[in-house]
């Protein structure tokens, strides 16, 4: 990850993010969509993995997450969706809830996603106090653990979270649960402002972006544009009833998103 953040630098522009749950609404339409999005201008993937209580997501990956366990996705089919999407050389993370990481067994998790060709890992609900066995086992692994912060962060929250992330850090743009917004949060760049006077580590903004316009704004303060329940929404609804190629419409979806960090930077 850090080269493809150091890649964008010198390009003058920001890192796109895009996020889609493995297994939805197939392991393999999953994938295909996931390897188009890239193809049409992502340049880094977070593979979801679908639990039973995601707690910071909002309806659409809620759903999303429901029809891939329903569908019967494990973790090994998660790993097996990194693989496929680290093949294309973008680098590939797991958002990923801890129980299901503590149940697989830290060490082999870590070890797992190391050998699928996944950069790392980020853990919503893991706070980096805690964190002490899972960091290790990062580092052996030489995967990037990626830790949150939100607007309410105080000043030395945000020193001991950074201190522990690597790859970049995961910015919230606002207080509340996943989803395409009307409007980004008002306190994200506040937010990156704070974080950089306490790291040097790129800092990605998430919650809220879904069109090639909000993604412009973004990159004009951030390091990261990150954007999940759109590109869920538009595979969900392309692959409804009626509704068309679902691959398709997340391939024209990131490639607008695309267009729109790199405009920012025009």
């Amino acid at each position: 990850m850090d080269e493809v953040f150091a890649a964008a630098r010198a390009q003058g522009r920001a890192v796109l993010v895009g996020y889609l749950p493995a297994g939805f609404p197939t392991v393999e339409r999953g994938i295909a969509a996931m390897r188009a999005m890239v193809a049409a201008g992502v340049d880094v993937v977070e593979v979801g993995l679908p639990y039973s209580d995601p707690t910071m997501d909002g309806p659409v990956i809620q759903d999303a997450a429901d029809v891939a366990l329903r569908g019967g996705v494990t973790t090994r089919d998660v790993l097996r969706t990194v693989e496929a999407v680290a093949d294309t050389g973008a680098p590939t993370l797991v958002m990923t809830y801890w129980n299901p990481v503590e149940r697989y067994g830290l060490e082999a998790f870590a070890a797992d996603l190391a050998s699928a060709g996944g950069a790392g890992a980020i853990t919503p609900d893991l706070p980096p106090e805690e964190a002490d066995s899972w960091l290790a086992a990062c580092a052996t692994q030489a995967i990037d653990p990626v830790f949150l912060v939100a607007p309410s962060s105080t000043p030395q929250r945000l020193r001991l979270v950074t201190s522990h992330s690597r790859g970049f850090v995961y910015a919230a743009s606002t207080m509340g649960v996943t989803g395409a917004r009307a409007a980004v949060g008002a306190r994200a760049g506040d937010l990156v402002t704070r974080v950089r006077e306490v790291t040097t580590l790129p800092v990605a903004v998430g919650l809220g972006v879904s069109t090639g316009a909000q993604a412009a704004e973004v990159a004009g303060f951030a390091d990261g544009v990150i954007v999940g329940s759109a590109l869920v929404r538009a595979l969900a609804t392309g692959d409804g009833e009626g509704g068309g190629d679902g691959v398709e419409a997340v391939a024209r979806l990131a490639a607008e998103l695309a267009a729109g960090v790199r405009a920012a930077s025009a």
